[in-house]
């Protein structure tokens, strides 16, 4: 679940560093989260509703002995943020939000199991879905990959945000599209709560901020648009879309930094 500096604000605990066991804990909720995300990958069909993925999240969370993160998280009311179209991220799961041909859906998903937290988001197409869309998910996912390569020892924070803001510029002149790189809404720490200081922005110059330390975990989420970067909340003061109604995607991993390099804890296995 993205960062919501505006709901939560930026302060809270500091990044913490994790003991080995403790990131071996935090790789169970991740690989839980990687099988629900696949769970509902798989069900996700034109015709389903997408509280029906909600449902299937749930379950295969529950059945791997897991709680799911989001429910009931500052009053949310779904174990996942599915996210249309439109909807760049917090899209809450409805009875009458149901798939058609075409829709590009992120699905954000988090696990708690033994006091640990997993967090990680997916964006795919239902049934046939233009190269356009096809193109904008991809460029999301390659900033996700480069933030992931920049999350070494001995970095600062923003080296992320920057290697997240280079590929998605670079994305965006190889496809000729201006993606809308999304500033409100970040990564952030992870570990015995969801969501933990520092916030990571998904731009800015490199350099600066918290140095990155071993045994430090970040839910590395960069967010993506094919227009505008403006957003604005609905009514039902979650839901996030683009102002000009243009497409977005949204990828996410819960990241630790390791001396052996960056360690995907959400990676399926």
């Amino acid at each position: 679940m993205a960062g919501l500096r505006d709901r939560f604000g930026p302060g809270g605990r500091p990044l913490e560093r994790k003991t080995r066991d403790e990131l071996d804990a935090m790789r169970e909720a991740g690989l839980l989260v990687a099988r629900a995300l696949a769970s509902v990958m798989e069900h996700a069909k034109a015709g389903v509703s997408t509280l029906e993925l909600d449902a299937v999240a749930e379950q295969t969370i529950r059945d791997g002995g897991g709680v799911p993160s989001f429910l009931g998280y500052h009053g949310f009311p779904g174990s996942i943020c599915a996210s249309a179209n439109d909807q760049i991220v917090h899209g809450i799961p409805s009875a009458e939000q149901v798939l058609a041909d075409g829709d590009l859906l992120s699905v954000d998903c988090g696990a708690i199991v033994a006091g640990w937290h997993g967090d990680s988001a997916v964006t795919f197409g239902v049934g046939e879905v233009s190269a356009a869309d096809l193109a904008l998910s991809a460029a999301c996912r390659e900033a996700l990959e480069a933030g992931i390569a920049a999350a070494l020892p001995g970095g600062r924070l923003t080296d992320i945000s920057h290697a997240v803001e280079t590929a998605s510029l670079a994305a965006a002149s190889r496809d000729g599209v201006d993606y809308g790189i999304i500033a409100e809404y970040g990564g952030h720490g992870i570990g015995t709560s969801m969501h933990m200081d520092p916030f990571l922005p998904n731009l800015g110059a490199p350099g600066q901020g918290r140095r990155l330390v071993a045994g430090g975990v970040l839910a590395i989420e960069p967010m993506l648009t094919a227009g505008t970067a403006e957003t604005r909340t609905l009514e039902d003061e979650w839901t996030v879309v683009t102002v000009d109604g243009s497409r977005a995607a949204h990828w996410e991993h819960t990241v630790a930094i390791t001396d052996d390099g960056p360690w995907v804890l959400t990676a399926p296995a």
